[in-house]
């Protein structure tokens, strides 16, 4: 059973980008995994996250072993193209072409069947995420309620004299501070 994962408008040219994946071709994902971890090459590092996410559609989309899967293709076509405008003597423009690329991987299994889960196991498994995921939202929201009733308790509470000097100091009367302002406004009796 094939399965398949697309990268579409990649910032590299697609000849940069072939390099990489004609490193991958034929391989075992994990050894191609780490083939790319090892390779120095911009366009490795979004490849490998498309051979994960691949993977990823495979196990949790068709139940298949991740063991069992092999790079069947790796396919790089030319994306979009973005066209600019460089100065050059006497006037003239020169073209650049910003070029991207679409990259298209496609896994198989290298023995048909080994492994593979079946739609009741797949289902059952989708299942226990969804209550997996349920539960911690749950219990999230009961941990902000708490926080938020923690502190509406703390300021519904009725500050007497001496908290309300303990958490904002008084401030100095116009009068009293020392200095030329202190002296200007300074009271004098007669």
């Amino acid at each position: 059973m094939k399965v398949s994962a697309q990268l579409n408008n990649l910032r590299i040219a697609p000849r940069k980008a072939r390099l990489v994946t004609s490193l991958i071709k034929g391989l075992d994902v994990q050894d191609a995994l780490d083939q790319l971890e090892n390779t120095i090459k911009g366009a490795s590092l979004p490849i490998a996250k498309l051979v994960k996410s691949a993977i990823a559609n495979g196990e949790n989309n068709s139940g298949l072993d991740k063991n069992n899967l092999y790079i069947f293709e790796a396919r790089v076509e030319e994306g979009m193209k973005m066209k600019r405008w460089m100065p050059k003597a006497f006037g003239r423009a020169g073209r650049i072409l910003k070029r991207s690329s679409n990259i298209i991987v496609v896994l198989e299994e290298r023995i048909e069947g080994k492994n593979r889960k079946s739609q009741e196991q797949i289902d059952k498994e989708r299942k226990e995420r969804a209550e997996k995921k349920i539960k911690a939202e749950r219990e999230a929201r009961k941990e902000q309620e708490e926080k938020e009733k923690q502190e509406d308790k703390k300021s519904d509470k009725i500050e007497t004299p001496e908290e309300k000097a303990e958490r904002n100091p008084a401030k100095p009367k116009k009068g009293d501070s020392k200095g030329f302002m202190g002296r200007i406004f300074r009271r004098k009796s007669m």
